[in-house]
């Protein structure tokens, strides 16, 4: 799920489901009736605590006295005193592009095991262990979980079980919500049968992402016997279709829908949930779905999300009904192949209503055509647009700097020429752009100076010339800079070195001249890859000098260099390292297989290298080694 997306669930889930987002959810430590917890329920607990193995974060620390209602994450009914809440979620674990990070993994995970003594809990309604590895001896959900009769939220995600859904689950029939999902993930736990939910009649929430449901067919039918649900999650779930016919729909009140990462291989258009008009999210992606839009698809009219991106289906295009669609806020028909001119889109398909909200776009990886209409500027709240890798033409349109919303720009690999329009330097908030693979022409725009918070500039792979502006420079937030295979020319600014959070900067094959030394460098601590190849710079690092960085890759492949190993080098601490075709003469000395002996790619091809090589050369870690071309005599050493 991606950033935008999952700040839209975050919003869906607290105006569905205002019960778990009251006091009898949020953290909290009330004061029991009579002044401290009950003594058997301060016991349970404390059992609790002596299963879990591994507790880094001292999540428990406040686990002791006699009021447990003061215990982090627990929380006592003010009438009885009795524990309501348990909430024991891993707080340090987050998203990353797809999906949860493995749980496991996580320094600040709880580890150790669900103890049976929860079961003394008897007036529990809330629990949430999620992101934590309480896996036990068997690495399955603990059937002891469908004996807690009292519970309305139960959230076990992200904690990889195996194994067999227990259909005791089945026995919570007070259950609103239940979160056993693997998000973002495809786990080794799996379901036969999912009946048992049919015995939750107040399920509200079901998240079962990542759980093999393979085996199942009539999965729609079951969930259609459940009315109040509001969210279901059953992406990565392994499921080969959706296309089942139901008679009577019951999901009246279903707001999100995630059936993405699975393996639909039928028409787009038999899908069963266009039915549901009270959807307000829709997740298809990376399915195999095919066909066209049907006309039912103009009745969602509370549609927010809709995102069928990535199913290979060129045949996608939106039907007129989506002009009913005004509440869309992010459309994403990304890796689909599909074929039509992009103004025909832009001006017949997508209505005013609909410009005017949608926040996220995302085109990319098609084969649209034409030019970029000036319309483009009615997307006024368009936060993220993304045409990248399309067959579009023309010039970039200067009205694309009226959308001050804009937080990425990604136009990359298609046709584009003209110059970079300067407008583009009014998007303020922009943190990407990304214009690389077009044949763009002209200057790059002083303007772009402006953009304070730009954290990614790709340029590369265009016909751009002249020097570099020193008011890019301005934007400090840079982060990745690359300029790569232009014609840009003069030298490299000295105050690029100013830029203390870039960790990316590629300049090579580009017309560059001068020298670079130790104060192009000088505060770029962050600085991870360099690539300053197939210019014609002289590189000149000195004795003293400190490198603030250690790199990754650096190549100053094609650049003067010699005649002589600049002594600079042995300051350079980087796991791959090009220095081919440099002017180099002479030995190699003896600091420089001791400073690049831990490096695993070493090119130092095309020079005039002479003398031998070290016979320790077996102990120094290369896994690629070039040295052709040179003038080195003597054994070849045992790699």
């Amino acid at each position: 799920m991606r950033p935008t997306t999952n700040l839209l669930l975050t919003l869906i889930t607290i105006s569905i489901f205002p019960f778990f987002t009251n006091g009898t959810l949020q953290p909290q430590h009330q004061h029991a009736h009579g002044g401290g917890c009950n003594p058997d329920e301060r016991a349970a607990l404390l059992s609790f605590k002596e299963g879990i193995t591994s507790n880094n974060t001292n999540l428990l620390a406040s686990w002791k006295g006699q009021d447990c209602c003061r215990w982090r994450g627990v929380s006592c009914c003010n009438q009885t005193g009795h524990v309501i809440k348990l909430h024991l979620r891993n707080p340090n674990v987050t998203l990353d592009a797809y999906g949860y990070d493995h749980a496991c993994a996580s320094a600040s995970a709880l580890f150790g095991e669900i103890s049976p003594s929860l079961l003394s809990l008897k007036h529990l309604k809330h629990l949430d262990l999620s992101m934590n590895c309480l896996l036990g001896p068997n690495s399955q959900i603990p059937h002891l979980l469908g004996s807690m009769g009292n519970l309305r939220y139960l959230n076990l995600s992200g904690i990889p079980f195996t194994g067999r859904v227990p259909s005791h689950l089945g026995n919570l029939s007070k259950m609103q919500y239940l979160d056993l999902g693997q998000a973002g993930d495809y786990s080794d736990m799996y379901s036969m049968d999912i009946t048992w939910l049919t015995k939750l009649p107040f399920l509200k929430f079901l998240g079962m992402s990542g759980v093999n449901l393979s085996g199942i067919a009539d999965w729609p039918h079951t969930l259609n016997m459940i009315p109040p649900l509001r969210v279901i999650d059953l992406s990565y779930c392994l499921l080969d279709s959706a296309n089942q016919s139901l008679l009577h729909l019951n999901l009246t009140k279903l707001e999100k829908l995630d059936l993405s990462w699975n393996f639909f291989k039928h028409s787009l258009g038999s899908g069963w949930f266009w039915k549901v008009t009270s959807l307000k999210y829709l997740h298809l992606e990376w399915n195999l779905l095919f066909g066209k839009f049907p006309d039912t698809l103009g009745n969602m009219t509370y549609l927010r999300v809709l995102d069928i991106s990535y199913n290979g289906n060129p045949d996608m295009m939106m039907t007129g009904n989506i002009k009913k669609l005004c509440s869309l806020e992010i459309l994403d028909l990304s890796g689909n192949r599909i074929n039509g001119d992009i103004e025909s889109l832009f001006v017949e398909s997508l209505p005013q209503c609909t410009r005017k909200n949608l926040q996220k776009l995302d085109l990319s990886y098609n084969n649209f055509t034409g030019t970029l209409p000036n319309i483009v500027s009615d997307f006024s709240k368009l936060s993220i647009l993304s045409l990248s890798n399309n067959n579009l033409v023309g010039p970039i349109p200067a009205q694309l700097g009226n959308l001050t919303c804009l937080t990425s720009l990604d136009l990359f690999w298609n046709h584009l020429n003209g110059s970079i329009p300067p407008e583009l330097g009014a998007l303020t908030t922009l943190t990407s752009l990304d214009l690389s693979m077009n044949d763009l022409t002209g200057s790059i725009p002083a303007e772009l100076g402006n953009l304070r918070y730009l954290s990614e500039l790709c340029l590369s792979d265009n016909n751009i010339t002249a020097p570099i502006p020193p008011e890019l420079m301005n934007s400090t937030s840079l982060t990745h800079l690359d300029l790569s295979s232009n014609h840009l020319n003069g030298s490299v600014p000295t105050e690029i070195g100013s830029l203390n959070n870039l960790i990316y900067l590629y300049l090579s094959n580009n017309r560059f001249t001068g020298v670079i030394t130790e104060e192009n460098f000088a505060n770029l601590t962050s600085l991870k890859d360099i690539d300053l190849s197939f210019n014609n710079l002289k590189i000149v690092l000195n004795s003293d000098w400190r490198a603030p960085f250690t790199l990754e890759f650096a190549s100053f492949a094609s650049c003067q260099m010699g005649p002589l190993f600049p002594p600079g080098l042995q300051r350079l601490k980087t796991n791959a390292l090009d220095i081919s075709n440099t002017t180099l003469k002479g030995e190699i000395p003896d600091w420089f297989w001791s400073t690049f002996s831990n490096a695993t790619y070493l090119d130092i091809s095309n020079n005039q290298i002479s003398g031998s090589l070290p016979a320790h050369m077996h102990s120094m870690a290369f896994e690629k080694l070039h040295l052709g071309s040179n003038r080195l005599t003597g054994p070849i050493p045992i790699l």
